[in-house]
């Protein structure tokens, strides 16, 4: 089922971009959208913050983000590049990344690259997907199956054309451990409809 048009996107991913806005900080100007894909957060950050970049290593989705977005957002910098290895000229007040971690090939380098790109005071959010092992974990996936259905039905889902990675190759516990190592203090849940959220303050 797709939205009817003029209704607003919906899938699982936009659905929680709510959680990455509402950790920006007061005093926030910069964003990095990493792994942007159709580049619908880097929207939503623009309206908020007058400086966000978004980088995917995917030109031709970054392409088609960039021609969509760039009528109302001119300004927002788009990158195609590899966000491991990209020089950047700048930190950033937010850096957040979307379904983008599990497509990384190394966690822990990921995460400690999502900290150097944070400036102090800055705020790293992550929204991510992995692999349900233990019980609470699968009964959490199940009721996501449930809340897929209802917001499918009533919201239409669509399709984004970004690059997917399924199935994920880390646990949710391994996630949660390597944020507690590179991330000291990082706040993480396990969200319905197969999320995480990791926020994270750097303080120095």
């Amino acid at each position: 089922m797709t939205p009817a048009p003029g209704r607003p996107r919906w899938n699982h991913n936009i659905h929680y971009h709510s959680v990455v806005l509402s950790a920006i900080p007061e005093s926030a100007r910069s964003a990095l959208d990493v792994g942007t894909g159709n580049g619908l957060l880097a929207v939503d950050l623009r309206r908020r913050l007058p400086d966000v970049t978004a980088i995917d290593c995917d030109t031709r989705v970054l392409d088609a983000a960039a021609a969509e977005a760039g009528v109302a957002h001119p300004d927002i910098n788009w990158i195609a590049d590899d966000v491991m290895s990209h020089r950047f000229d700048q930190t950033f007040d937010v850096v957040a990344s979307v379904a983008t971690l599990h497509h990384l090939p190394d966690l822990e380098a990921a995460l400690l690259r999502y900290a150097e790109l944070a400036n102090p005071g800055g705020v790293v959010v992550i929204i991510g997907l992995a692999k349900a092992t233990r019980p609470r974990e699968i009964a959490m996936s199940l009721w996501g199956v449930v809340q897929h259905r209802w917001y499918s039905w009533r919201r239409g889902l669509w399709e984004h054309d970004a690059p997917t990675v399924w199935p994920p190759p880390h646990s949710y516990r391994d996630v949660r451990s390597a944020a507690g190592s590179i991330l000291p203090g990082a706040s993480f849940r396990q969200l319905p409809m197969f999320r995480y959220a990791i926020v994270w303050r750097k303080t120095i």
